[in-house]
């Protein structure tokens, strides 16, 4: 839930190698300035015996696109399934402060890793809010009661504080949704964004919340519109957000990847139909949307909606032959740019992904998407194999230095100094056992320079295994 950011500007150079559809591709290295450390501060764990099941590729501890670890005034909080399948919600005071943790009524409905937990906080009410097991279903939907996370030392953490499980947001009802996730804009307001519709047609909305009262915003992006590839053409979609970020002066950007509804336009089956990586922002809090040359695009809950037929939207072409993983994440810097790792497995291996979870463990590669001050995006391949099927994270320090969490809780770094060109691996997850993908808390980022990393250990079959949180210190 990363509030607007404040980071300090720092001065960036850069290394060009040659200009693809308006995207320079940076070459990684040689390193001009040194990739900034990362300090390990500590380990804690959650619970001993916390849900465990593979689907999708994923663990629905972990999916890292959930917001299941954030911060607020001096304490952070988690989210998981405990064994039981109950929802699990715990605090601690930091920076290492003792876990304690209330078991909420509700039960996981399905063995789907899509129906992860997020979090959410709204400061004029002290609330803090719970989205979970969800996937083109109604959403699972709990508050506390107001002040708990505002003066969290004055409260005890008993099951009491929490209201009754809603199948709407206080009355507000959403539909069949996916993919909760919350988002403070400026002026306190909480945000929540979803997708309607299932994958391949499907449309992403937004509703908000005051302090007191829940409103639906509407639509904001379509799922109409014709995309032609490999001699086929499909006619509905979806778009996959890497992310929804506030940045300086109040902007909210959101880079994704859209997926198509019709197979047919991949070159093999067992390819995926993501295509492209797309850029835009509004500067009015998800009401309009413009591309990157300012162009409106969109306007929220009206005829005219972000789709793929919309100008100047794509910021990196790529089709859909090359395993690109859709909802991966996002940063904005001191400047007001977006920073976006996207992973795909690149033309030198093969130009047709015929098993995209396969290929990508054995040949994908992450990249770093930004833009630069002149709004010319640059990219860089992250000199690391991915070794995985699942997502990474990326999260900028007050110095603009990026940070991106690989699968299994690798750690790799590089300096704005150096133009994003000096990728470093700086923390191999030695000790952790993590199953893959991991769940970062932003806010605390932004707040005290320490990342903090929620992961679950590889266990198998359906046998519970230890969740916990690693702290780092940045820089």
């Amino acid at each position: 839930m990363p509030a607007p950011s404040s980071r300090r500007a720092a001065s960036a150079a850069s290394l060009v190698l040659g200009v693809l559809a308006g995207v320079l591709v940076v070459p990684p290295g040689p390193a001009v300035a040194a990739a900034p450390g990362v300090t390990r501060l500590g380990d804690t764990q959650l619970d001993a015996s916390a849900l465990y099941f593979v689907s999708y590729d994923g663990v629905v501890n972990n999916n890292s696109y959930a917001d299941g670890i954030v911060s607020h005034a001096g304490y952070q909080y988690a989210a998981w399934y405990t064994a039981s399948r109950n929802a699990v919600i715990a605090r601690r005071q930091l920076p290492s402060g003792a876990w304690q943790t209330v078991q909420l009524s509700h039960r996981l409905t399905t063995n789907d890793s899509h129906n992860s937990i997020s979090l959410g906080i709204s400061p004029d009410d002290g609330r803090l809010h719970i989205a979970m097991d969800t996937h083109d279903s109604e959403i699972h939907y709990v508050r506390s009661e107001a002040g708990l996370v505002s003066a969290p030392a004055s409260r005890t953490w008993v099951a009491g504080r929490f209201g009754a499980v809603q199948r709407s947001l206080d009355g507000v009802g959403l539909g069949a949704m996916t993919y909760p996730q919350f988002r403070l804009a400026p002026g306190n307001r909480l945000q929540f964004n979803y997708r309607t519709g299932r994958s391949g047609n499907g449309t992403n909305e937004l509703a908000e919340y005051d302090g007191s009262t829940w409103r639906r915003l509407g639509r904001w992006s379509a799922a109409t519109g014709s995309y032609s590839a490999n001699g086929a053409t499909s006619t509905t979609r979806n778009m996959y957000l890497h992310g929804l970020t506030y940045g300086p002066g109040g902007r909210l950007h959101a880079a994704f990847t859209w997926r198509e509804g019709n197979s047919a336009i991949t070159c093999n089956s067992g390819g995926l139909t993501n295509h492209d990586t797309g850029y835009v922002h509004s500067d009015d809090q998800g009401r309009t949307w413009r591309n990157n040359a300012g162009t409106l695009v969109g306007t929220t809950n009206s005829g005219t909606l972000v789709s793929v037929s919309g100008p100047g939207l794509v910021v990196d072409p790529l089709p859909p032959n090359y395993g690109l993983i859709n909802q991966e994440s996002q940063d904005v810097d001191s400047t007001g740019n977006p920073h976006v790792v996207i992973s795909y497995v690149p033309g030198r291996f093969t130009s047709c992904v015929t098993s995209y979870a396969s290929a990508r463990r054995a040949n994908g590669r992450a990249f770093h998407l930004f833009r630069n001050s002149s709004g010319v995006w640059r990219k860089v391949e992250l000199p690391v194999a991915l070794n995985a099927t699942g997502r990474s994270q990326i999260v900028l320090d007050a110095a603009d230095n990026a940070y991106v969490v690989l699968p299994y809780g690798r750690i790799v770094t590089a300096s704005r100094a150096s133009g994003y060109t000096d990728w470093t691996l700086r923390f191999d997850g030695a000790g952790l056992s993590a199953f893959g993908e991991v769940v970062v808390d932003r806010t605390r980022v932004e707040s005290d320079g320490v990342l903090s990393i929620l992961y679950q250990r590889a266990s198998s079959g359906s046998t519970p295994s230890p969740i916990r949180v690693v702290d780092f210190r940045l820089g």
